[in-house]
Order: C-alpha cells, then sequence, then structure tokens
C-alpha cells in the first residue's frame, strides 16, 4: 500500500542525497521514479537536485502552480508506471502541492517521499512542512550535529555577512555560507549578546 513520508531534517542532514540515493536504488532494479524539485532552487539549476556532495539529478520543476496530481498523472499515462515520487526541498510547496501529493499515494497508488526543512531560521513551519506534518503517512527525521556542539542539530542559524540573523524572508535560498544546522542551546546562545 502506497504512503505519503515526510523526511525532514536541519540543512546538511543529507536531504537531497537522500533522494539521489533512494532514486538510484529503484532505478538500478528497472524501477522508475519521478523526482521534483520547486523552482525557487537553482542552486543546482532549476531542474535539477543537487547534493552538497557532488551529486545532481534531474528532476521536474515545480512552480506555484504545478499540479502535482495532474503531472504524475500524465507522466504515468506516458510511461506506463512510476516505482515512487520524490520531492525535494518539500518546505516550499503550497497546501494545494502536499494534498495532491496525497491524492497521488491515495488515488494512483503511488508511494511519495517528500524531503525538506521543517522549521526556518526563525523557528516558523514553513507551509510545506505545515501541512506534510499533517498529511503524511509516516514523519522521519533525518538526523544530523550541530555545528558548534556535538549535540543533534534540530535549528538553523541563517548568517548574514558572518552574523546571525533573525529577521528577514522566511525563505532565501542558500548554502552552508547562509545557514548552519545549530542545536537549540547554540541557537539561543547565538541571539543571547542580540
Amino acid at each position: 500500500m502506497a504512503q505519503l513520508y515526510f523526511k525532514y531534517g536541519t540543512m546538511n542532514s543529507g536531504k537531497s542525497f537522500e533522494i539521489i540515493k533512494v532514486a538510484h536504488n529503484y532505478e538500478e532494479q528497472g524501477k522508475p521514479v519521478l523526482i521534483f524539485t520547486p523552482s525557487i532552487d537553482t542552486r543546482n539549476g532549476s531542474d535539477k537536485v543537487g547534493s552538497r556532495v557532488g551529486f545532481t539529478r534531474q528532476a521536474i520543476s515545480v512552480d506555484e502552480d504545478t499540479n502535482l496530481f495532474d503531472s504524475v498523472k500524465t507522466q504515468l499515462s506516458g510511461s506506463g508506471r512510476f516505482f515512487c515520487v520524490l520531492v525535494d526541498e518539500a518546505q516550499w510547496l503550497k497546501k494545494h502541492h502536499i494534498v495532491e501529493l496525497a491524492r497521488v499515494v491515495d488515488e494512483l497508488n503511488v508511494p511519495v517521499m517528500a524531503f525538506g526543512l521543517k522549521n526556518d531560521f526563525q523557528n516558523e513551519l514553513f507551509e510545506g512542512s505545515y501541512h506534510l506534518l499533517v498529511y503524511a503517512d509516516k514523519i522521519e527525521e533525518i538526523k544530523t550535529i550541530c555545528w558548534y556542539c556535538d549535540r543533534k542539530a534540530t535549528m538553523v542559524i541563517r548568517f548574514k555577512d558572518g552574523s546571525p540573523v533573525n529577521e528577514g524572508n522566511q525563505i532565501q535560498v542558500g548554502g552552508s555560507e547562509d545557514y548552519k544546522p545549530v542545536c537549540r542551546r547554540c541557537y539561543n546562545e547565538a541571539f543571547k549578546q542580540k
């Protein structure tokens, strides 16, 4: 039975690498997959999933108006069968995207694995993450360690000109130079002096 999975983790927890690995494992067995990524993420090109370890994969770009259910259904009618749908940076999806992914699972019987951040640099849920927490059949954490100590990272600090900031737009695409995974204690320590 197909399920909707939300696999979340902080920056640098290996979410995109996991997508590439899962896709490889399916395809090595002759089982095709579909990969989606939000068009807002242009770090590796608007139609690619890229990991910090240097691997990339072609993906279908998703914008605010994309209907994911219709996209998967169209791909199925053209290609036959897909064994899994993988979604990168799912935190940037809108509510309707998450509902459409749930329909892919329920109506097309195709498993969906959505990977993304749970909370932003101000510790607020992203829209996509919120609705994945509501709609997902299974929720799993991908763990990594704090940038500054040996605790588990559960939060992210955004940096501007080398200093931590906790104001600004929720969505700002960036990498290791802009964000660091941290534990709660180190997050709070970073803003004590401010």
